[in-house]
């Protein structure tokens, strides 16, 4: 399978996550819900490298992308705490498209920190993706 297609299956299950998530932290504590949903997230994720056998290249790992991987944990750890949070006070169809944020953000993120191109179509999409979620706010 190509990087497209892991895309469309990714922007799938994460609008069920959005859907489900809301439905699960009713009544319970956001954080309680995101410890919980962290542990299902690593365990089958232990299991597929496990089952594929990656598990063999844990000792190649560098020190820099063992930093750079616990960097992203913690921001993730950071995103999930304020996701469900923000799905149980709020409405899940307003709060997926300002969540939706990250990928405008990721794009100039990518440009500045990665040296990754912006033509006009991607920022015209930038731009598009920052009014489309502001909208949904009003």
């Amino acid at each position: 399978m190509n990087w497209l297609l892991y895309a469309f299956i990714s922007a799938a299950a994460a609008a069920l996550t959005a859907i489900l998530a809301k439905i699960g932290v009713e009544g319970i504590p956001s954080t309680l819900a995101t410890a919980f949903r962290t542990v299902v997230v690593a365990a089958f994720a232990w299991l597929i490298v496990f089952g594929a056998g990656e598990h063999r290249a844990i000792g190649s790992v560098t020190r820099r992308s063992w930093l750079f991987l616990f960097l992203s944990g913690l921001a993730t750890a950071i995103s999930w705490l304020a996701y469900f949070r923000a799905l149980q006070l709020g409405q899940a169809s307003r709060v997926a498209p300002i969540d939706k944020l990250s990928l405008p953000l990721t794009i100039v993120l990518a440009a500045v920190w990665l040296g990754e191109p912006i033509g006009w179509k991607v920022a015209a999409g930038v731009i598009l993706m920052t009014l489309g979620a502001l909208v949904t706010i009003l």
